[in-house]
């Protein structure tokens, strides 16, 4: 608009100068002439003007390859990937938006591309699809979790004693409140421990601590909101009515002390010395850490703590780079990290601690039949792990095929380069597949070895008990 305005003045200061200005007559064809040489002027100036606003906002959003991680083909990197804006996009031709304002970071291709150029171009792409791959690390760790109370597992925080303890720490910060389905994450996520806590045996004692309910999620709550941890229920045993008391007291409303929740645990279970007393702690979270705290560093500390706790953590609706903190703290732990996009999934990952704590009260009745249960139980595990992985990676490699073709519709990439860059991609996949094969066979391996050293451990047991008897 700004340039018709320009050219529309010069046009009609030429017209009168035509008109008024001189002595000279001049023609209209060299009124034309003069109007078409000021016209070009004026859009040749203007773009020159454009070309460098245009070149110095590239030169700040300009893209190189070291600014994105190569695309991971082992099994670790896979792994440890968080999922990228487009992640399990339905439809990316009805994305066209979108796609264009993130390839407006890159611009078109050029027309004479190097290798280097289309391995950006490919990296950059697949940041954009990229999917979380369940860590199957979590399921060898579910394993030895299944396994839990026998004496003969090399930690001993993992032997039944006499007393048992559990611990729920529920995130009831604002962003609880936001709808899965028809209901929120917070209501599902009361159900879901209702449900559990039901199942725990009369002879543990129950514990349901809640961060982030009071306040608001401003500014001016946050010093009240990070103090909001409470022990709503316990330590004592489970009393239906009384917990589902316990459970409508608080709604989500604030910010996020984890670390502070922690810390509060850590406390708490100072006098259940891990000597005499199992500890398991639940974690349910939906986002980071937002009152200044370390919960990683917190969560650290609490499981090297005296009480030795198990401590489990399920990332419910998490965002990536909540996820990443979540996970961290399950290393650092070495817990288990589960994750959960509805409520079917949250249910799911408290009906396998359901059966942990059932384990509790039946471990060494008929102990070989539970071994060969566990080899079904890991076959399942396995082919769980397999099945999400490699639909994965073919829903990764679906939608950035897809996302080619439609970044090249809207006039990125020439079809010669989708081509090109459609090659690159069957030989990445090509290695990511064979990582994933070779994933099933380390699974099975281990399996197997675990189930041997179990049955052996059974039989070695039996033995010892039967030559003290004799």
């Amino acid at each position: 608009m700004k340039l018709l305005r320009t050219i529309l003045i010069l046009v009609i200061v030429v017209s009168l100068t035509a008109c008024f200005g001189g002595e000279e007559e001049v023609s209209p064809a060299d009124e034309a002439e003069e109007e078409e040489d000021v016209v070009a002027e004026v859009v040749e100036d203007q773009d020159e003007e454009n070309h460098e606003d245009t070149s110095s906002e590239s030169q700040e959003d300009v893209v190189k390859l070291d600014d994105i991680d190569p695309i991971p083909t082992d099994i670790k990197g896979l792994a440890t990937q968080t999922g990228g804006p487009f992640e399990r996009a339905d439809n990316l031709w009805d994305m066209e938006e979108e796609v264009t304002e993130k390839m407006d970071s890159l611009g078109s291709m050029s027309d004479n591309p190097s290798d280097e150029e289309y391995e950006l171009y490919l990296r950059y792409l697949y940041s954009l699809v990229a999917e979380n791959y369940p860590n199957p690390e979590d399921a060898v760790k579910k394993w030895e979790f299944s396994s839990f109370g026998s004496p003969d597992l090399p930690d001993e925080k993992f032997h039944f004693k006499e007393n048992y303890n559990v611990e729920v720490l529920l995130d009831a910060s604002g962003s609880m409140g936001a709808y899965v389905g028809n209901r929120t994450q917070m209501d599902i996520a009361k159900e879901a421990i209702q449900s559990f806590m039901a199942e725990v045996p009369e002879a543990a004692n129950v514990s349901l601590r809640v961060y982030g309910h009071e306040g608001s999620s401003s500014a001016s709550d946050k010093e009240l909101s990070c103090a909001g941890i409470e022990q709503v229920y316990g330590f004592a045993p489970y009393d239906e009515t009384e917990f589902q008391e316990a459970l409508n007291q608080f709604e989500p409303r604030g910010w996020t002390p984890l670390a502070g929740a922690l810390e509060q645990s850590r406390e708490a279970l100072a006098e259940y010395d891990a000597s005499n007393h199992t500890n398991l702690i639940y974690v349910v979270s939906d986002g980071i850490e937002t009152c200044d705290g370390d919960p990683v560093k917190v969560a650290q500390s609490l499981a090297e703590s005296n009480a030795q706790p198990i401590i489990n953590i399920i990332g419910f609706h998490t965002d990536a780079e909540a996820q990443r903190q979540l996970e961290e703290m399950a290393e650092v732990t070495d817990g288990i990290f589960a994750t959960a996009r509805d409520e079917d999934e949250l249910k799911k990952e408290f009906e396998r601690a359901e059966e942990v704590l059932k384990a509790w009260e039946e471990w060494k009745v008929d102990a070989m039949r539970d071994v060969d249960s566990l080899s079904i139980d890991h076959y399942f595990d396995i082919l769980s792990v397999m099945n999400e992985w490699n639909a994965r990676a073919r829903s990764t490699k679906n939608n950035l095929t897809r996302l080619i073709n439609v970044a090249g519709n809207l006039g990125f990439f020439t079809r010669e380069q989708r081509r090109e860059l459609n090659e690159l991609l069957d030989e990445t996949f090509d290695e990511i597949n064979e990582s994933i094969d070779r994933l099933e066979k380390s699974l099975d391996e281990l399996s197997e070895q675990t189930i041997e050293e179990a049955r052996q451990s059974i039989d070695e047991t039996f033995e010892r008990e039967t030559e003290s008897s004799n």
